[in-house]
C-alpha cells in the first residue's frame, strides 16, 4: 500500500512540475493484462457453481487496472493492478470487506500472468505466502488460480475460477 501512496504522490508531483506524462496506453508491457477487462460471471470449470461477478476496468489513461468483485454470499473485494517499469512487474494489492489483504507482484510468464507474495488475514493476524496465475482460455474464458502457503511450505488450492464474459 505505501508503494501505490507513493506512486501516487509522485505522479501527482510530476504533475505539479509540468513533466509530460507517460502514454500506458501504448506501452506493450502496460497491455499485457488487457485480456482480464471486461465483466464477468465467476463460476466453478464446469460452470455450475457460480462464485461471483468481476468488472476489471481501465482507469488512469490506462495505467491502473481496477478490480471490483462481488461474491455470490454478499463477499466483497477489490484491487488495483499496474505495471512498474523500474522494475518491470505488475503489481496487485487487494483489499477485501474484512477478510484479506493481498499483495503480489510477477509478471507473463507461459502466456498466462503470474505473480507471487503475501495474503494477510486481519481477523488472526497470520500472513503467509500467496501466488496466482491468470490464463486466458481459448474458449474465451480466464481462468483464475490461486495457491497459499500452508504451516509445512507446501503450496495448497486457494481458489479455482473460471471467468466467462457477460459484456
Amino acid at each position: 500500500m505505501r508503494r501505490l501512496l507513493l506512486t501516487l504522490c509522485l505522479a501527482l508531483a510530476a504533475q505539479a512540475r509540468g513533466q509530460a506524462s507517460f502514454d500506458c496506453d501504448a506501452s506493450p508491457e502496460h497491455r499485457q493484462f488487457d485480456f482480464w477487462l471486461g465483466s464477468w460471471e465467476v463460476t466453478d470449470k464446469a460452470g455450475e457453481t457460480r462464485y461471483g461477478a468481476n468488472r476489471i476496468s481501465k482507469r488512469d489513461a490506462g495505467c491502473l487496472l481496477l478490480e471490483e468483485y462481488t461474491g455470490a454470499r454478499g463477499f466483497t473485494g477489490s484491487s488495483v493492478n499496474y505495471y512498474n517499469p523500474s522494475d518491470k512487474q505488475w503489481h496487485q494489492h487487494w483489499i477485501d470487506n474484512g477478510t484479506s489483504i493481498i499483495q503480489t507482484a510477477g509478471g507473463m510468464r507461459d502466456g498466462s500472468m503470474y505473480m507471487e507474495g503475501t495474503i494477510y488475514y486481519l481477523a488472526t493476524a497470520k500472513t503467509s505466502g500467496f501466488r496466482g496465475t491468470w490464463t486466458p482460455l481459448e474458449d474465451g474464458r480466464v481462468r483464475q488460480f490461486f495457491e497459499e502457503k500452508n504451516a509445512e511450505g507446501v503450496w495448497e488450492t486457494w481458489f479455482d475460477g473460471y471467468y466467462s464474459r457477460t459484456d
